[in-house]
């Protein structure tokens, strides 16, 4: 691990690169207008075709990032097939940029229902509702299945579905990118974790 002073812009990069992701997040919390917490999450199929799409970052700690879906769906089915991702996160009004990339793991049953019992009552009706990636002859349709789950729960408790759990991308690659003058950009990858017993910290040419 490199001993030199680094710095992002005028913020000094420390040891570690969570705490300066949380730093981060918290101010494109106070920044961004709309889902600060979306990242783009990229994935390949059995053919090795690329596939990207936009999900909701739910947690993070040093052990990686978690977020929910539908393992049925065609990004649960190439994660759970390959059991690699990586992640962007882009704070256009803040000129931020960070990428994550590594394995993934399940998260714990009990990480997944805790969770899932926190989601609005009609989000956890749309898990059950939802064949998420599969043709849908009409939008009539999903609403009709809801309406037969809202009816069939009641007042009661919804299940968390057992198709239905988290992932946690374990990073061993993380990279802060902040813009610059004359796209001069500033850059700084970290490189290791878990695996590693440490982190290596390289600043990169824009």
């Amino acid at each position: 691990m490199t001993n030199e002073s680094l710095t992002l812009g005028e913020t000094v990069v420390g040891e570690e690169p969570f705490g300066l992701f949380a730093d981060w997040l918290r101010e494109a919390e106070a920044a961004e207008i709309n889902d600060p917490n979306a990242m783009a999450l990229a994935t390949v199929d059995t053919s090795g075709l690329p596939d990207v799409r936009m999900v909701l970052l739910k947690g993070f700690d040093a052990r990686g990032f978690v977020f929910y879906t539908n393992f049925e769906s065609a990004k649960g089915q190439e994660l759970l097939a390959t059991r690699k991702a990586a992640l962007c996160f882009h704070w256009k009004t803040l000129r931020r940029q960070v990428r994550v990339r590594g394995p993934v793991e399940i998260v714990s049953e009990a990480d997944a229902d805790a969770y899932y019992v926190s989601r609005p009552r009609g989000s956890r009706l749309g898990a059950w509702a939802s064949q998420q990636s599969r043709p849908l002859a009409s939008r009539r349709v999903l609403i009709e299945a809801v309406d037969a789950l809202d009816k069939r729960y009641g007042e009661g408790e919804i299940p968390r579905p057992p198709h239905w759990s988290g992932f946690r991308v374990l990073p061993q690659e993380i990279e802060f990118w902040k813009d610059g003058e004359f796209r001069l950009h500033d850059r700084i990858l970290f490189k290791g974790g878990a695996e590693t017993q440490g982190w290596e910290r390289v600043r990169l040419y824009p």
